[in-house]
């Protein structure tokens, strides 16, 4: 200890490093295996705890309330592409001091996806995995098969709250994973240079994965995350600098060098609605963040430097998703795709089209669902729809009729009985 300032010797990172697992599976709702995060695996998901969300009937930028958050978990759980929920927004309509435990109960109720999870003190937090346990089938049930991960960052420059701490201990404990990922302010909480902030996260990460593998041998953790560039002009945070991009690039590098799984960023923009600056910047980050191998690729649908939430940009970005998994997919190699016999049954000046190596192998190709492929003509006889009316019809359409698998009655009234006891304790 020197003052406030706590000194670690490098062979207890070393042994964080060795201890803390390289592999960490969650689940969904019902304790199947669902994302297997290590090495280059990637997964989309939505990001969290937006103040605003553009509304996708009536275009009006508004607060979040607690339907947004049961929306876009329904969103989350209709799209193919989109593997893992976030809440996006805080519910400006419930009681503030608890909204988080509201977010968790219409996640539970509007999917069947991973979800991970913001808490805002440990006596929430407890609550939370409370209703966690009680939909897995209990507390050992929950450790063995977690559909769920608490989203949690330090403090920078270089401090660990104590409330943090605090979550901490209480995974830990449960042998539950943790999100634990610096959310720095480059040129204002972090160096302005791009090695410096990686420097400095990199401090902020190891640190905290010592606490973890202090607290129980084992513990899951995800790290690397947030180094966000601000824009001195205006003093706000650019979600699509190419800073931001190349200094999460080189911190993901950093963890696929110690093992760790990487929580990363994707399908974000600057734009203040969806339109084509959305679309570009949303487009360079989810094929970016696939080819540098992150994990948990998270904030899909974030605009205006992640203060508002955009639907129809989760369903674009979950088109581009597709196109980019298709991508990342590779070539498969083989007798069968090499087609050797075919090439030589056709020969020259022939065609394929009347092949049955054709016919068995053209479906496997990716087919987009909202990018335009028709002549001119179809196109406008069918209404000259842009990507923006498309994604728009999609979000309403999922609103009002995708209905995930519903939770047992009883459930239902376990949870609302847990916010009912928190409801009592903040009064």
């Amino acid at each position: 200890m020197d003052g406030e300032r706590v000194r670690i010797p490098s062979h207890l990172i070393e042994w964080a490093i060795r201890t803390a697992p390289k592999r960490v599976v969650l689940c969904d709702r019902e304790g199947n295996p669902a994302m297997e995060l290590e090495g280059r695996k990637g997964y989309y998901g939505t990001g969290s705890d937006t103040v605003f969300v553009i509304d996708a009937y009536t275009g009006e930028r508004r607060f979040a309330e607690l339907k947004d958050i049961a929306n876009v978990a329904k969103l989350v759980d209709a799209l193919e592409h989109i593997d893992f929920l976030m809440c996006m927004g805080i519910a400006s309509d419930v009681t503030d001091q608890i909204s988080d435990l509201y977010h968790f109960r219409e996640m539970l109720h509007n999917t069947t996806k991973p979800i991970i999870y913001t808490a805002w003190s440990r006596a929430n937090l407890e609550d939370i995995v409370e209703m966690a346990e009680a939909v897995a089938g209990g507390a050992e049930a929950l450790r063995r098969s977690p559909f769920m991960a608490l989203y949690s960052e330090p403090i920078s420059p270089l401090t660990h709250a104590q409330e943090s701490c605090e979550k901490l201990l209480f995974l830990a404990e449960k042998g539950l994973p943790v999100v634990y990922t610096p959310g720095m302010m480059v040129g204002a909480t972090a160096p302005v240079t791009i090695a410096g902030a990686v420097v400095q996260a990199n401090a902020e990460q190891l640190s905290g994965l010592l606490i973890t593998q202090l607290i129980r041998e084992g513990a899951p953790m995800i790290g690397a995350g947030g180094i966000l560039f601000m824009e001195m002009s205006q003093g706000l945070i650019s979600y699509a600098a190419p800073e931001f991009m190349l200094g999460n690039t080189a911190f993901a590098e950093m963890c696929h060098f110690y093992g760790i799984p990487i929580f990363a960023f994707s399908g974000c923009s600057d734009a203040k609605i969806f339109d084509q600056q959305a679309s570009a910047e949303g487009a360079i980050w989810m094929l970016l963040t696939a080819l540098n191998g992150g994990n948990l690729i998270h904030d899909v649908g974030y605009i205006e430097s992640g203060i508002t939430a955009s639907y129809e940009q989760i369903v674009a970005m979950d088109e581009i998703a597709g196109l980019v998994k298709r991508f990342t997919g590779g070539i498969e190699i083989n007798t069968e795709t090499l087609a050797l016999d075919v090439i030589d049954q056709v020969g020259p000046g022939g065609h394929f089209l009347e092949t049955e190596h054709t016919f068995q192998h053209f479906r496997r190709n990716w087919v987009p669902k909202l990018f335009d492929r028709t002549p001119r003509e179809q196109w406008e006889s069918e209404g000259q729809l842009t990507l923006g009316d498309k994604a728009k019809a999609k979000v309403q359409e999922i609103f009002d009729n995708h209905r995930a698998k519903p939770l047992e009655d009883e459930l239902i009234k376990t949870l609302d009985r847990v916010i009912q006891k928190a409801e009592k304790r903040v009064k």
